[in-house]
């Protein structure tokens, strides 16, 4: 049928026109932002997909600094810890030392001074103190053995602290309290009198075995140190196991969101030849109803 008035050809070649021209800008926006989802309505439920593993992944990036920080803290506890196991195994080469026969009594009174020195710093180093202590003495309130201000040998309410190791809720591990201030044999070595002098051990008395003791103390770090160190060893285990769930997440998000760039770009090729074609169709649609004309002359 021939008409003037409404022109189907042109009418249907400019939606033709107007869904190529949709997709072409589509296409141009995927390949120019990376995302394969620019609308919502493209993948309405791998966006929403995508959106709780994007954030499932935010928490385990978070329990991995968390990890890494724990971590942290137990490497600085045991670098405490080598330091006091140190100590200690000098103290009890001083304990037989004094027991030499050819040493004077001034020999002697020097290695006790070295002896206090040392237990003063591992009183230093462990804190805590005070009348109603173990170690007695004056209280040390600031002791050098302490993690971005928490003191690392002294004991908490909740007999250590809880570590987050994954990404919901109830997936943490305690890191148990290093107490050397109120129970063990370190707590002989580095007690204190009211008047906060050492009365404990001394190397000239042969009824105290100093050595002994020192030896037990010994025992009790490298016990502490053991056991800091299967913390670590789970702590490190579980920061692999984080970045492994981080790769996979990441891998799966991509799959839904990012675009495959070889792949679009074939589809922006056709979308620009169906633009360019469908604009020179509108044009001849345009044009028949030009020959009306001839059945008018």
């Amino acid at each position: 049928m021939s008409v003037i008035n409404t022109n189907m050809e042109a009418i249907m070649a400019a939606r033709s026109l107007s869904d190529s021209q949709q997709m072409l800008g589509k296409s141009l926006n995927r390949l120019s932002s990376g995302s394969k989802i620019v609308d919502p309505s493209d993948d309405a439920a791998g966006l929403a997909v995508s959106e709780k593993l994007d954030a499932q992944n935010l928490r385990i990036g978070a329990a991995k600094v968390n990890v890494q920080n724990a971590i942290s803290y137990v490497q600085t506890s045991d670098g405490f810890l080598s330091g006091m196991s140190q100590i200690l195994s000098r103290m009890s080469e001083l304990g037989i030392m004094a027991k030499d026969v050819t040493k004077s009594s001034s020999d002697i009174a020097l290695y006790q001074d070295e002896f206090q020195q040392l237990q003063e710093q591992l009183r230093q180093t462990i804190g805590g103190g005070g009348p109603s202590s173990a170690i007695g003495g004056t209280a040390v309130t600031s002791p050098l053995g302490t993690y971005n201000g928490t003191e690392l040998f002294g004991s908490t309410a909740a007999g250590g602290y809880q570590v987050t190791i994954g990404e919901a809720s109830g997936q943490t591990m305690l890191i148990s309290d290093m107490d050397l201030r109120d129970s063990g044999a370190l707590t002989t070595v580095i007690h204190q009198t009211s008047g906060g002098s050492f009365d404990q051990l001394s190397l000239t008395d042969p009824s105290i075995d100093v050595v002994g003791i020192v030896t037990n103390a010994i025992q009790q770090v490298a016990s502490e140190r053991a056991t800091i160190g299967a913390s670590q060893s789970r702590l490190q285990l579980a920061s692999s196991t984080l970045d492994t769930q981080s790769e996979n997440l990441s891998a799966a998000i991509s799959r839904i969101r990012d675009v495959d760039v070889a792949q679009e770009s074939t589809q922006l090729a056709r979308y620009q030849i169906l633009v360019q074609s469908g604009t020179a169709m509108l044009a001849q649609a345009n044009q028949m109803p030009q020959t009306v004309l001839k059945l008018l002359q």
